[in-house]
């Protein structure tokens, strides 16, 4: 030991001194700022390049049915992921070909971005060798997501999902340039839904950033013209409408659909997908789906999926359940499409009302 110290001191004697007196002589009367170590406009990769584009936007455009996949909890807050796995699988089993985590049905809105992030890499972990994992890190503050996209790829997420800015809105020039900032990053799925953000995607906005290889495609709530607009012109499209997504895929050429329907029913779903036109099924799924969008989603899902015994009933505020009559008519919708086509294995119940947990802080 005493031979390696002496050996460490010699090898510290020998690297450069820099004379810190005589490098300030040596400036110029005009001071200059160092060289930028990061060039402005290109995102440092926090992973390898090799891994990080792993999956490219030309294997995202294929997907037809990709559930926006809910987030269970325990009572004290915390995820569920046993349940959440759980739910996961029979996504899988069923057909589902890719998952948006932490999407508007996920609640990401009501998460730390901790949590955000931890349940992106969780489902990667997981499941990303038998399913694209979607990661919602979508902003409307443009530096928040920069840094949740940077953070989601580095996890491992196949490609990212980004609204505009909401509520405080923006100019179109704005939207441009709010995407073009997360694009580059890797495969990018633009999601439009006015309901929502109170502001519309305007087409010249997807045609302008069209240019971009990363753009996956757009999932589109604004309506069958509008996506057919897009398919014209070969951009790729997602429904985001479970009660029009037969006919877009069908009618209006939409790749598929990202859907709240199939956390329920991913069977039926990948069926109205995947099997060509069928009527039939569709209005036979079209009273699930107006009963699913009674209320803002997701509350008519968690309360179906806890009916189904597949997640706890615990509702993370300010989400509250369905009331009673509401959960006596999903029990007859169930009976009536049948229980073998719905996740989970118990029988359907209508639940009392006490049996439902509402948190409100994060824990």
């Amino acid at each position: 030991m005493k031979s390696y110290s002496v050996c460490l001191r010699e090898s510290a004697l020998q690297l450069p001194r820099h004379n810190c007196v005589d490098n300030y002589k040596r400036r110029s009367g005009k001071w200059r700022p160092p060289q930028a170590a990061a060039k402005p406009n290109l995102h440092l990769p926090m992973r390898s390049f090799e891994v990080k584009n792993m999956t490219s936007a030309e294997d995202m455009k294929s997907l037809r049915l990709i559930t926006a996949i809910k987030t269970p909890y325990l009572p004290d807050g915390r995820f569920d992921l046993e349940a959440y796995d759980a739910l996961v699988n029979m996504q899988i089993a069923n057909g589902a070909e890719g998952v948006v985590v932490g999407g508007t049905t996920g609640e990401g809105q009501l998460m730390s971005w901790d949590e955000h992030i931890m349940l992106i890499g969780h489902t990667v972990n997981c499941f990303g060798s038998s399913i694209k994992v979607i990661g919602n890190t979508g902003s409307n503050s443009t530096r928040e997501a920069i840094h949740a996209t940077e953070q989601g790829f580095a996890v491992g997420m196949h490609a990212a999902l980004h609204i505009n800015p909401y509520y405080g809105k923006t100019s179109v020039e704005g939207m441009v340039s709010h995407f073009d900032s997360v694009l580059p990053m890797g495969p990018t799925i633009i999601y439009n839904v006015p309901g929502r953000t109170g502001q519309d995607i305007p087409p010249r906005v997807i045609h302008t950033i069209a240019q971009s290889p990363n753009l996956a495609g757009v999932k589109e709530c604004a309506g069958n013209d509008r996506v057919e607009q897009y398919t014209d012109k070969g951009i790729v499209v997602w429904s985001g409408n479970d009660d029009q997504c037969h006919d877009a895929r069908w009618n209006h050429g939409a790749t598929g659909v990202v859907s709240v329907t199939s956390n329920l029913v991913p069977g039926l779903m990948r069926r109205l997908m995947f099997e060509g036109k069928n009527a039939e099924l569709n209005s036979k799924l079209l009273p699930l789906i107006d009963w699913l969008f009674q209320e803002p989603n997701p509350i008519a899902l968690n309360t179906a999926l806890a009916q189904l015994g597949v997640a706890r009933p615990v509702f993370r505020l300010p989400y509250v359940p369905l009331p009673s009559a509401q959960r006596v008519e999903f029990v007859n919708l169930v009976k009536k499409i049948g229980r073998e086509n719905f996740v989970g294995e118990e029988d359907v119940q209508v639940l009392e009302d006490d049996d439902f947990i509402l948190i409100a802080r994060l824990c």
